[in-house]
């Protein structure tokens, strides 16, 4: 199931960068690589859907074969994948897996090692490529959409996204007007509410005056002079 998905899912980024994928050297190898970062994507193990592997073949040298393919690192199972299984030659299988030609005969050399190791009768390349061919000829064809679909699919998705995109654009933008609109342009305090305090001490200071004690401090307010003739009696 993800490798019928995860070839679907190529075909549909394909069309959407069809203009990329147009021009290049190896279109078939462009949508082989899109297909394999989809399949072997890590948060692929998160998915309910795929948390459990499919269960192995019921033929005990397709079991043995398929236990030795899986204990290789990925960048050798993909390479003897490629060059024994769809028989790319070596020049094109280390472009794909973007490795130099040397690094990728090392990676096929020790593949084939270790699955001549487990499968004995797997020794010759020959027999591998023979056994490998067989399993893509023998593989029942999957339902994919038609072509037509796929692109009006992913024509569909694209507008989707450019559509929910906008929105999201659109409704930041607003917010944040809104905010800049209604947002105070200084800062306002607060006042606490009242409550009542008690054992606070009674307010001290100078005691309430009397009438005669007011108009002792006008008059003297009033005559200002700081002489001493303020001490002397004025005689009437």
């Amino acid at each position: 199931g993800l490798s019928r998905e995860a070839v679907e899912h190529a075909f549909h980024h394909a069309w959407q960068r069809w203009p990329e994928v147009a021009v290049d050297a190896d279109p078939a190898g462009w949508v082989r690589a899109a297909a394999y970062e989809y399949a072997l994507s890590p948060w692929h193990r998160l998915r309910r859907a795929h948390k459990h592997p499919d269960a192995p073949p019921a033929e005990a040298d397709r079991r043995a074969l398929l236990g030795a393919l899986l204990d290789l690192p990925p960048a050798y199972r993909r390479t003897v994948l490629l060059y024994d299984g769809l028989g790319l030659d070596l020049p094109e299988t280390a472009a794909e897996t973007e490795a130099s030609t040397p690094a990728a005969a090392n990676r096929l050399l020790h593949a084939r090692t270790v699955i001549a190791e487990r499968v004995p009768e797997l020794t010759a390349p020959e027999d591998l490529h023979r056994r490998l061919s067989a399993l893509v000829a023998e593989a029942p064809a999957a339902a994919l959409p038609a072509p037509r679909a796929v692109r009006t699919g992913s024509e569909r998705r694209a507008r989707t996204w450019t559509r929910a995109v906008l929105g999201v654009t659109a409704i930041l933008i607003a917010v944040t007007g809104f905010t800049v609109v209604t947002a105070p342009t200084r800062y306002i305090p607060v006042n606490a509410p009242g409550e009542t305090v008690n054992g606070v001490p009674v307010r001290g200071g100078p005691q309430k005056l009397r009438p005669e004690d007011v108009e002792l401090r006008n008059k003297l307010r009033s005559e200002p002079n700081p002489g001493p003739e303020r001490l002397v009696p004025a005689v009437e």
